[in-house]
């Protein structure tokens, strides 16, 4: 891939904070979209149903489960970037070859 003048490459990109793995990762899963939308339909039915004490707390709940969530995908990110990256070491100096006898 040729690149122009006017396009900066992914390190540069990547400095310059213009790249964000996690915003860019959307699932391609057909459930995912129905699934996501029914989030504020369920969370309404929670508004109505819970005094507003204990609609805080489970507010409350669902930042922590995010803040887990969060977590666990940026350590799922990073295993991930490291192995690719060990892959293409291994691939880049030529060992463990896929011919057998080698």
């Amino acid at each position: 891939m040729e690149r122009t003048k006017h396009m900066k490459s992914i390190l540069e990109e990547l400095f310059d904070g213009n790249i964000y793995p996690d915003e860019s990762i959307i699932s391609k899963d057909p459930e995912y979209w129905p699934l996501n939308q029914k989030i504020p339909d369920t969370m309404e039915a929670w508004r109505e149903k819970l005094s507003n004490d204990d609609y805080l707390a489970l507010e409350e709940l669902l930042d922590i489960r995010f803040q887990i969530d969060h977590m666990h995908s940026a350590s799922s990110f990073m295993y991930g970037f490291k192995l690719g990256t060990m892959i293409m070491i291994e691939v880049l100096a030529g060992e463990g070859e896929l011919v057998k006898g080698n």
